[in-house]
């Protein structure tokens, strides 16, 4: 449905009228008429935008694109709109949602990885450029209601505590809502949500039932319901991007059991199932060709029996994961449909914003963050096993095995991060218009990238793509309307050119033709080989599933799409090409600020929700923390202070009897704690523990001493610790222990401290060893002031 531009929105925000002159002294004069005030309104016919963003989801997962999982609610949309089948992303999280919502490739808007991840090189420093406004911010200056519920993994590291700054969260990108969590997953059950900028908690417990994406799904109604109410002339954009189906893969039972049997003949047989049922859909051609395997995933057949159904139960978990996520968007579609906005809604629904996840290793994992931090031989099948009927709930943290990553990336090679094949990249999206589309039911072929979904907005909103922005002159939209499609199955490819890049793994798109090489692999976190090695593949434009590699027969077609690969990888900032990982989680390797620097940090009793990236780094190195608490007449009990939760993490705080105490839990497997013999009296006390590192390495072990007032009151050893990362979504809590608990010796109604905690130093390495076990008030001055 065209609509006519208003080419005076190029200016944003629109500039507002010249005063009028004033004509007459007395106001009741009739000949004293002023224009009425008219609030920015999009032009007339502007449909309201959902665009829905799911997570993890490759190509062969959902019933809608011939996956084996039901997805109801994918089903229905696509019955009522189009489905296309060549769209792309980025191969991985953050750059794709940065490159969705501003219309630019990701390198363009640096966010070549993930936030953690970023470096000073242009291209991958995470900070979205001036001369980048998103999408949000141009519909919100164009009269549009805006918000963002889910997911938002596009903050700088060293933005994200509470303190901000905000510039670059969601309310300050254009979406006037925001209710989610920053970074890359959460904990289903016990989420670490904000709205707009401010920490809140779950109104219910995983106990009674709560879950992150039914919660997101509830203010997502709340709020189109307010906004139809009150606004019913000013269309919205909503943006809903749910933590799944990203690890933990946390679901219902009742959801994973539908699923019980479906998978037990293995990942080789469900790819060749959901391959025929994709011929039968005709969302690949009849002629396309299945992938093999590549060598480095097993075969199911040479899998540990034992361990079997420990990995069916993983896919069963996912399965159930991902229709327990489709259907609570239908509620969000029932709830447009009530309201008689349905009809008029633009919506999106992009199923991934990568390839499946093949981040849970070759075997799975109970708990991602062994993966994660490159232990996962602390898994044994007998482990597993033992734990078979935890995955999924509020016990696990998991994760399914890479052999069920690639089957969801049916037809195509390889899987999330590696963006040189279509496993990495290409993702079933859903457009759905019934006022603005009148075919229903069909396939669109054309090729097309997250980057287009902007302009395709705009186009159908007939909202000029603007020119300046917040007194910025803007870089072009990288992105191409797809409008032409909607109603011309036949519409010529205007998308002709794509470059990809990820971790090195890269390739080109033009007109067709692929040329691409696999540099590294998710789950190997070796040394990648040299660049130079790297082997580069070609494919024919007919060649739908990249399966026949014809470069030897080509050498100068391939040449000259290696060229091409060079000259858009340089025009994007994409070079210097980086295939650095765990290095890169050093931000003084990596160049990037960080939030916290010395060797002490003092934080005070109010203080919560800090982020990893927050506080001082305790690990593999001696350190003390020291807590100033005042204890009540009657005793006291409770967090101190609190880093990680229950699947990584450290703990010093008061037993329900009043005792003194340290927990270091080891990812969930072991909980190593040091406890005094007797309550803390009434009174003002310092509770101090001293952490004496092993050395030797990362992830060693050490000796925890507990002090009270200075005197040694308990001693212990802890084996072995967490060498990289506590977890990607607990924070560090004092006088609480938000989302899950590190100590199981406090629950949810015993894990606040019925005290006070006036404040907590962390102090590393020779600092720790200054005070003599205990901290007077002028020693902490000094530490406070040598931090100005």
């Amino acid at each position: 449905m065209a609509i006519n531009r208003d080419e005076r929105r190029v200016v944003l925000p629109i500039p507002e009228r010249a005063r009028p002159e004033t004509g007459m002294i007395d106001a009741k004069d009739p000949d004293q008429v002023y224009p009425k005030i008219t609030p920015v309104r999009p032009p007339a016919g502007a449909p309201n935008v959902l665009v829905v963003l799911l997570d993890d989801v490759g190509f062969g997962a959902s019933s809608a694109f011939g996956g084996l999982i039901d997805t109801p609610t994918a089903d229905r949309l696509a019955g009522g709109g189009l489905r296309y089948t060549r769209f792309h992303t980025t191969a991985l999280c953050a750059p794709t949602r940065a490159a969705l919502l501003t219309g630019r490739n990701h390198h363009t808007v640096n966010m070549g990885a993930i936030t953690e991840l970023a470096t000073s090189a242009p291209g991958n420093t995470s900070v979205r450029p001036q001369d980048c406004a998103p999408l949000a911010e141009t519909l919100r200056h164009n009269g549009y209601a805006t918000a963002q519920f889910g997911k938002c993994h596009e903050v700088p590291v060293w933005e994200t505590s509470p303190m901000g700054p905000h510039e670059r969260w969601p309310t300050g990108s254009g979406f006037e809502h925001f209710y989610g969590f920053i970074g890359g997953e959460t904990n289903q059950y016990s989420p670490a949500i904000y709205r707009d900028t401010v920490p809140v908690e779950p109104e219910a417990t995983p106990e009674e039932g709560y879950h992150f994406t039914e919660d997101m799904t509830d203010r997502s109604i709340e709020w189109v319901r307010q906004q139809k109410s009150l606004m019913p002339d000013k269309p919205f954009f909503a943006y809903w991007a749910p933590g799944a189906t990203h690890a933990p893969h946390h679901v219902p039972e009742e959801w994973s059991a539908k699923y019980q049997g479906q998978f037990d003949d293995g990942w080789d047989s469900v790819r060749e199932r959901i391959f025929e049922r994709q011929q039968e859909a005709g969302v690949i051609p009849a002629d396309a060709e299945l992938t093999p395997r590549p060598d480095a995933i097993p075969a199911w057949d040479d899998m540990d029996d034992a361990l079997k159904p420990v990995l069916t139960r993983q896919m069963e978990v996912y399965a159930g994961f991902l229709e327990h996520t489709d259907h609570h968007l239908g509620r969000l579609i029932d709830a447009l449909d009530d309201l008689q906005v349905l009809e008029d809604t633009l919506i999106f629904y992009v199923l991934g914003d990568n390839g499946a996840s093949a981040e849970g290793q070759i075997n799975g994992t109970f708990n991602e963050l062994l993966a994660l931090n490159g232990v996962p031989e602390l898994e044994t099948t007998e482990f597993m096993v033992d734990r078979i009927d935890k995955f999924g709930t509020p016990d696990a943290f998991n994760h399914y095995a890479v052999g069920w990553a690639h089957a969801m990336c049916t037809p195509y090679q390889w899987t999330k991060q590696v963006a040189s094949h279509w496993g990495g990249t290409r993702n079933g999206t859903i457009v759905h218009w019934p006022k603005g589309i009148e075919a229903s039911g069909d396939l669109r072929h054309q090729f097309g990238h997250v980057i287009d979904i902007a302009p395709t907005v705009l186009a159908a909103a007939g909202i000029p793509e603007p020119v300046t922005v917040n007194g910025f002159d803007q870089h072009p939209y990288e992105g191409f309307a797809l409008n032409e499609t909607f109603e011309n199955a036949d519409a010529a490819e205007i998308h002709e050119t794509q470059y990809f890049e990820m971790f090195v793994n890269r390739g080109i798109y033009h007109q067709g033709w692929t040329a691409v090489t696999r540099h590294s692999i998710p789950w190997v976190l070796a040394t990648a080989p040299s660049i130079e090695d790297d082997v580069w593949e070609l494919y024919e434009p007919g060649d739908w599933t990249q399966s026949n590699d014809v470069a030897a027969d080509n050498p100068r077609q391939l040449l000259r799409l290696q060229q091409l690969f060079l000259a858009e990888a340089a025009r994007h900032n994409a070079l210097p090409l980086d295939d650095r990982r765990s290095e890169r989680f050093d931000p003084d390797r990596a160049g990037r600020p960080q939030l916290i620097t010395g060797k002490s940090q003092i934080l005070f009793g109010s203080m919560g929700r800090l982020s990893e990236n927050s506080i001082v780094n305790v690990k593999n190195r001696s350190h003390a923390v020291t807590g100033q608490v005042v204890v009540p007449e009657m005793g006291a009990s409770g967090t101190v202070i609190a880093q990680g939760g229950q699947f990584g993490g450290w703990t010093v705080y008061l037993t329900t009897d009043g005792k003194p105490a340290y927990c270091y839990n080891l990812f969930g497997l072991e909980l190593f704690k040091v406890v005094g013999d007797e309550p803390v009296p009434a009174g003002e006390h310092q509770i101090r523990v001293e952490f004496a590192y092993d050395g030797g390495g990362v992830g060693k072990g050490g000796t925890a001493t507990l002090y009270v007032d200075g005197s040694e009151v308990a001693s212990g050893r802890v084996a072995n610790t967490v060498p990289g990362l506590f977890s990607a979504d607990e924070t560090t809590d004092i006088g609480t222990d938000t989302a899950t608990g590190v100590t199981d010796d406090l629950d949810h109604s015993t894990v606040g401290f019925t005290g006070r905690v006036r404040w907590v130093q962390i102090d590393l390495g020779d600092a720790a060893e200054d005070f003599d076990h205990l901290i007077t008030p002028e020693e902490r001055f000094r530490i406070a002031m040598s931090r100005q």
